[in-house]
């Protein structure tokens, strides 16, 4: 049964907000009543929940866009042209940052224990 902008948000947890950008990068595809409302079909729960699950794992919505087409309603990844090259380069580039992130991490380390060691009271020994 179609559901409305506010009972698509109720039953997914996600914000009226958050759907309609949804719409405008091309996740979804509502009806638009003669009124003007937005009307979901059935599927565009799943769907919502697994552009969520997408984003939580950090894919941008240009490549949630390639592969939504390509999932199941259990959220599987279906082998479709270019999808799996897409989730690589994505991987690549979470790989990337990670080891960005390591070094940047490393190098905060260095500077508050160098700085830590510049604030420590000197040692009495005799």
């Amino acid at each position: 049964m179609p559901v409305l902008i506010g009972e698509l948000a109720e039953l997914t947890g996600t914000s009226e907000r958050l759907l309609r950008y949804y719409e405008r990068a091309g996740l979804l595809r509502p009806e638009r009543l003669p009124n003007g409302y937005r009307e979901y079909a059935d599927s565009d729960t799943a769907a919502v929940l697994r552009i969520r699950a997408l984003l939580a794992a950090g894919l941008p919505t240009r490549v949630i866009r390639q592969v939504l087409p390509c999932t199941t309603d259990e959220a599987a990844v279906q082998p479709c042209p270019g999808v799996l090259d897409a989730l690589r380069d994505q991987l690549d580039a979470l790989d990337r940052r990670a080891a960005e992130l390591a070094v940047a991490r490393e190098v905060l380390r260095e500077t508050i224990a160098g700085a830590e060691a510049r604030t420590a009271p000197a040692s009495t020994a005799r």
